[in-house]
């Protein structure tokens, strides 16, 4: 309504400005002012055609265009400044002169308008700091938004910085929050639901980046150029990002690396209280998890389903998806707590 609006009374103020010029230019003949105003809204109209045929031009090519159109014009100025010193008469200097505003101007506008990208990511963020002072950028991916373990990590203060969300993983975790599949979409709308306490919460400076990279498909390449543009660390918890962005140089901030660190370490022919909870892909296997998550794997304690046994650790594996216990019933196979569950 607003854009409407501007838009008629442009085109009444283009109407009397050209009636008061076509009465100047004929001596304040009403004819002429009627044909001055005719003039005026013919020409107005044109302007919002105009303006209407630019509508995807993007703001961030202007301003790169507009960036390298002033830079051109100065390298051409110190060169002509140069020129200045040479003996030459004055049409062969002002054809110099003009030919080299030409070319650096359009050299500056393709050179700016190809590096747009960084050029519109690095502007928002440059802020004069002390040099002992660093305002970490993090950007978040869109695994570790719907793993739902990042509001309470951040609550600890253990990580600081600013929170960078691109707009490229905003659209994907939609597309996931209307996905067909129940289970995808309450991970989603679960995603969703975390960045929105985020963004209310006063402890956090959450910001989203609105730039993406048309000629790049995969968000996770992605995520890995704009971190490499903006110096910034990726917050995930996506295995094949973690060592792609690793291999480029970026740090990772990866919440299952992490919560493997904080399990609790257990050694050989140590003894726990667990509780079976289901059978083993073994013969006889008893399958128990630890309060972090940490499967156990019990020999000969199929029977056992549903209630708490002492057992003895024999072995631990490390995986990349975590740590895996083995270990066997304490003799006997006696109960730790003596009721089922």
């Amino acid at each position: 309504m607003t854009i409407t609006f501007l838009r008629l009374f442009f085109m009444f103020l283009s109407g009397v400005v050209g009636y008061y010029v076509g009465s100047l230019l004929t001596a304040f003949s009403v004819g002429g002012a009627y044909v001055g105003a005719a003039i005026g809204i013919i020409g107005s109209l044109l302007v919002m055609l105009l303006e209407l045929g630019m509508r995807r031009f993007s703001i961030r090519n202007l301003s790169a265009a507009v960036f390298g159109l002033i830079f051109g014009f100065f390298m051409a100025w110190i060169v002509t400044s140069v020129l200045r010193l040479i003996p030459m008469s004055i049409e062969l200097f002002a054809s110099i002169q003009i030919i080299l505003i030409l070319i650096f101007c359009y050299l500056g506008m393709i050179i700016a308008m190809r590096g747009k990208d960084e050029f519109n990511l690095i502007i928002p963020y440059v802020k004069f700091v002390r040099q002992d002072k660093k305002d970490d950028i993090i950007l978040l991916d869109t695994s570790v938004i719907i793993d739902g373990r990042i509001a309470d990590m951040l609550h600890t203060k253990f990580v600081e910085g600013r929170l960078v969300i691109p707009r490229f993983v905003l659209k994907e975790l939609q597309q996931i929050a209307d996905s067909q599949d129940s289970l995808k979409r309450n991970r989603g709308r679960r995603g969703l639901d975390i960045l929105n306490k985020l963004q209310k919460s006063p402890e956090f400076d959450v910001r989203i980046q609105e730039d993406d990279f048309p000629d790049i498909k995969e968000v996770d390449a992605k995520l890995v150029k704009m971190a490499k543009l903006l110096g910034a660390k990726v917050f995930t918890n996506d295995f094949n990002l973690n060592k792609i962005a690793e291999l480029q140089g970026i740090t990772v901030l990866n919440i299952n690396e992490l919560a493997n660190a904080l399990r609790p370490v257990v050694l050989p022919g140590e003894a726990m209280d667990v509780r079976i909870s289901k059978e083993g892909k073994e013969h006889n296997q008893g399958i128990a998890y630890l309060d972090d998550g940490t499967m156990v794997v019990i020999d000969n304690s199929r029977h056992l389903i549903g209630q708490s046994v002492t057992v003895v650790v024999t072995s631990v594996l490390q995986t990349s998806a975590g740590r895996m216990i083995f270990a066997r019933l304490e003799d006997g196979g006696r109960q730790g707590a003596g009721k089922p569950r």
